[in-house]
């Protein structure tokens, strides 16, 4: 019996060992989790119970649990690279099967989809057309390679101060070409649905009326539509056109592409001091623009950057997170999969409440503290050396038993 008692002792004292070997050899392993070795006693039962005077069978090891401490945050220079800070598993299918994981080193593969080095895709929350994401499925996340489409141009809005000191003209009629004509002009650029740029000028012209301006629109040294009338109160407020909206009609781009139809919001504009303060004319157009940059936020929505300053949402990373992590089963590669003891995954977003958020640029430190393993080594090593003793000695007492004679 107590070479049994003995060797359960070895064997636990070796599964230890292997454990806090494992742990070590991890120690720089990107979102693993060290494990540690749980133990209990044993006991000969019979169906009256425990003698009181039994002394028990040995240990065996009752369970090897993996730790989800959370792990320091390294930060990288790939904007693919995906740390969790908090709760949660990132989502990877391998061809419609998921496996989750805390190792959030991503590239593209060549049909641009988000994998990891073994090609398994993250999954996603794709964005829904009026915006927002479809929280109810998941799907793959793919960087997209195509161009962002243009918009045409259709309302600007100009925010400006006319002089209250102005005078009328001297020159008339009306002549683009000829400063005298007008008191003062703003440039600015609109787009045709193609995304081709195209020159446009406000000019601003005092009448003799007081507090009274026209206005004239010209695109591309053409005019569009007609002059326009603006009236200011006497405290320098837009009291005409109401609201201060101006549709100027269409004008025609010339380059295949559809009309522009221009409305210009005067509403910001007033007439003020003496001197001409242009402060901003802003339209809702722009042009074609070329994919320059990637960029994932904390709570996982990866938004692709244009040269035309859009950026356009690709989908919102999905975390899923268990009743108990620690029943999850270890598949390799860090990375887990679903059984009845962790039970059923809660999918979530990134800074949902459960849920960690996420930090593009880092990744997910292995949680091993290589200190604390060491001691764990040499308290594995004195408990083995100690049970092999206890061999040793049962082996030169059963000696002494042998030679009596």
């Amino acid at each position: 019996m107590p070479f049994r008692l003995a060797l359960s002792g070895l064997n636990a004292a070796s599964t230890d060992l292997s454990v806090t070997a494992n742990n070590i050899a991890n120690v720089a392993t990107t979102g693993f989790k060290e494990s540690r070795a749980e133990f209990a006693d044993l006991f000969a039962v019979t169906q009256r119970g425990v003698s009181s005077i039994a002394v028990g069978n040995g240990v065996r090891v009752a369970a090897v649990a993996q730790q989800f401490s959370q792990g320091n945050i390294n930060f990288t220079d790939n904007t693919l690279d995906v740390a969790i800070s908090g709760n949660g598993f990132f989502i990877l299918s391998d061809h419609g099967a998921l496996t989750y994981t805390r190792a959030g080193a991503f590239h593209t593969d060549n049909e641009g989809y988000i994998v990891n080095s073994s090609l398994q895709r993250l999954q996603g929350y794709p964005p829904l057309p009026g915006g927002g994401f479809n929280t109810g499925t998941l799907s793959d996340i793919r960087l997209t390679t195509t161009q962002s489409p243009p918009q045409a141009t259709s309302h600007v809005e100009v925010v400006l101060t006319l002089p209250a000191n102005a005078q009328q003209p001297t020159v008339t009629p009306f002549d683009p070409a000829n400063p005298d004509s007008f008191n003062h002009s703003s440039p600015f650029t609109v787009y045709d649905s193609l995304g081709a740029a195209h020159s446009a000028t406000l000019y601003f012209s005092k009448t003799a009326t007081p507090n009274e301006w026209t206005v004239h629109l010209y695109v591309d040294g053409v005019a569009v539509g007609g002059p326009q009338t603006l009236t200011y109160s006497n405290t320098g407020a837009l009291v005409a056109p109401a609201g201060g909206q101006i549709n100027f009609g269409t004008h025609t781009p010339g380059t295949g592409a559809a009309d522009l139809d221009l409305t210009i919001d005067f509403g910001r504009t007033t007439q003020y001091g003496s001197q001409y303060a242009p402060a901003s004319i802003v339209g809702n157009g722009f042009s074609t623009g070329q994919l320059i940059g990637i960029d994932i936020d904390a709570t996982g929505v990866v938004l692709a950057r244009f040269t035309n300053g859009r950026s356009e949402p690709l989908g919102q990373i999905a975390l899923a997170n268990f009743a108990n992590p620690q029943g999850l089963q270890k598949l390799g590669d860090t990375q887990w999969a679903e059984t009845y003891a962790s039970g059923q995954p809660l999918l979530g977003q990134p800074g949902a409440t459960d849920f960690g958020v996420l930090q593009s640029g880092a990744l997910e430190a292995s949680n091993v503290d290589i200190t604390e393993q060491l001691v764990n080594m040499i308290t594995a090593q004195r408990n083995f050396q100690a049970n092999a003793q206890m061999i040793s000695a049962v082996d030169t007492i059963t000696q002494t038993i042998i030679n009596i004679r």
